[in-house]
This record gives structure tokens, C-alpha cells and sequence, in this order.
């Protein structure tokens, strides 16, 4: 193995630990149900529901970029050995 895969294993690994952690702590989608309804579990201020937007918004902005960067990466070390060893 060369220095260049064995770099490119551990940035894919360290790649996919900040993605299942992004994923961990992004909120679930609700359901409407009956449940809710009766519990009132949508009854949230103007606040509460504005600042839970933006911060699923930032999270799933930075899963989708660490998706994409995860893709490019392992392509890249599957491909790249291949130019090298020619």
C-alpha cells in the first residue's frame, strides 16, 4: 500500500464517522397524527419552529456536502492507484 491509500482510507473513514454523526443529530420528521394532535405536540412558538428550520437546514446542508465529498473520495482512491501503478 502506498502513502497516498493509506491517506485516502483514513480521510473515507473519517468522512464516514462525520456523516453518521450529522444524520444522528438531525431531527426526524414529524407525523401528524391523533397523538400529536391530543397532546398538543405542535403547539411551538414562532421561535422555537424558525431556529429548529435553520438548524436542520444547516445540518442537511452539511450532510448533503459530506455525501458528495464522500463520493469523490472513494472514487478517487479506487481510481487513482490505477494511474499510479502504470
Amino acid at each position: 500500500m502506498s502513502v497516498l491509500e493509506i491517506i485516502g482510507g483514513v480521510v473515507l473513514i473519517i468522512a464516514c464517522i462525520v456523516i453518521v454523526v450529522l444524520c444522528l443529530t438531525q431531527e426526524q420528521k414529524s407525523q401528524d397524527s391523533m397523538t400529536a394532535a391530543l397532546t398538543g405536540a405542535s403547539a411551538d412558538s414562532f421561535y422555537g419552529k424558525n431556529e429548529g428550520r435553520s438548524r436542520e437546514a444547516i445540518l442537511a446542508r452539511f450532510t448533503r456536502i459530506c455525501g458528495i465529498i464522500l463520493f469523490v473520495i472513494t472514487l478517487a482512491v479506487n481510481i487513482v492507484p490505477i494511474f499510479i501503478d502504470k
